[in-house]
């Protein structure tokens, strides 16, 4: 063969390659969320209506883990773009490089939105609880905080949690009396770890996990147990859609904030921004919130919605009140040895 034609050749299938990694980055944009009932008003509220707008998109979910991050950008051939994620996963992630920065200037300024759901390597996607959630048609007398969820005596049967050491051991310090704002305190002790979980040895015989937030309402639904931690969503979406007679106890309430990430080297940036700014409109994130009580980011989101329904999200001030807001930089420094601990302690 000659030169010439060895470099035609050479040329061709550099022509044939470059094509194919154009195709291969010229994919839909995919967006990545948490699933269950969350998700269906996403897509009913978010996703349809953005595509409709003429950018093709698809969705997945996830069950969380900045493990599963790491794999998907350092793997090289993620088809994930955007994705929402934990408090946690957000300082991880933005730290280790995993996120792309996010362009305020592209998704209505930084000003639009709420100073704590700010951030570099993100912007909130929502406010939510984890709260005690149980069957009003079981449970005629109501329990009133974590302390009942750990009285079975006074309410015997299963009782679910987070599987996990996060949420899991700040519940049984409220239940054992620890006020919700003075649990990190408690916990950032040996003293308090171990008291964490000499409480839940108490009802370690009658303890349900769960891993995925529909999980809960199922649990409920079917009688499995008879309280549960839950989102706070969850329930209200059971109770809506399902007509379910749920309840859910705000006192010694978790809340946290999380967010929409995009990415490193996803081929969608520009895609995934007109995403983040469609999520972002204050007209479509009260949407959100009449569809599932969590709170939004957009300040401009609460004043769009009936003074009932701010009521049950978990920003109104009253479930604010006695509630604690989960401490990410508490998580980031003993998250490993924690959880190493709770692996051991729940194997037992």
């Amino acid at each position: 063969m000659s030169k010439f034609k060895l470099a035609l050749g050479f040329a061709a299938t550099f022509t044939a390659v470059t094509a194919l990694a154009s195709v291969a980055s010229a994919r839909d944009l995919t967006v990545v969320s948490w699933g269950g009932a969350y998700q269906d008003v996403q897509k009913k509220v978010y996703f349809e209506p953005f595509k409709a707008s003429g950018t093709a998109m698809n969705d997945e979910s996830w069950d969380g883990g900045v493990g599963v991050l790491r794999a998907k950008v350092q793997g090289g051939a993620s088809t994930w773009d955007v994705v929402q994620v934990e408090s946690d996963e957000l300082a991880l992630g933005c730290d280790e490089g995993l996120f792309e920065k996010i362009n305020y200037s592209k998704i209505g300024g930084e000003e639009a939105y709420l100073p704590a759901t700010v951030n570099a390597c993100g912007v909130g996607a929502i406010v939510y609880d984890f709260v005690l959630g149980y069957d009003k048609d079981k449970l005629k007398d109501a329990p009133k905080g974590w302390a009942d969820f750990f009285d079975t005596k006074k309410y015997p049967g299963k009782r679910a949690l987070r599987q996990g050491a996060k949420t899991t051991l700040e519940i049984a310090l409220i239940a054992d009396g620890v006020a919700p704002a003075d649990v990190y305190k408690v916990l950032a002790t040996e003293a308090g770890i171990d008291r964490a979980f000499k409480k839940l040895d108490t009802i370690k015989g009658d303890l349900v996990w769960w891993k995925a937030g529909a999980q809960p309402p199922q649990l409920l639904a079917s009688g499995e147990v008879v309280m549960t931690s839950v989102y706070n969503g969850r329930i209200d979406a059971a109770n809506k859609k399902e007509k379910k007679n749920f309840g859910m106890v705000w006192n010694g309430a978790l809340f946290t904030i999380d967010s929409w990430v995009i990415l490193k080297g996803s081929p969608n940036v520009d895609a995934a921004h007109k995403f983040l700014n469609f999520v972002g409109k204050a007209e479509n994130q009260a949407k959100l919130s009449e569809g599932i009580a969590y709170g939004t980011s957009n300040k401009g989101a609460p004043a769009k919605l009936a003074p009932a329904l701010l009521a049950d999200l978990p920003t109104a001030p009253a479930n604010l009140k006695n509630a604690a807001e989960i401490d990410v930089n508490f998580w980031l420094e003993n998250i490993d040895r924690l959880t190493e601990r709770f692996n051991k302690w729940a194997a037992k």
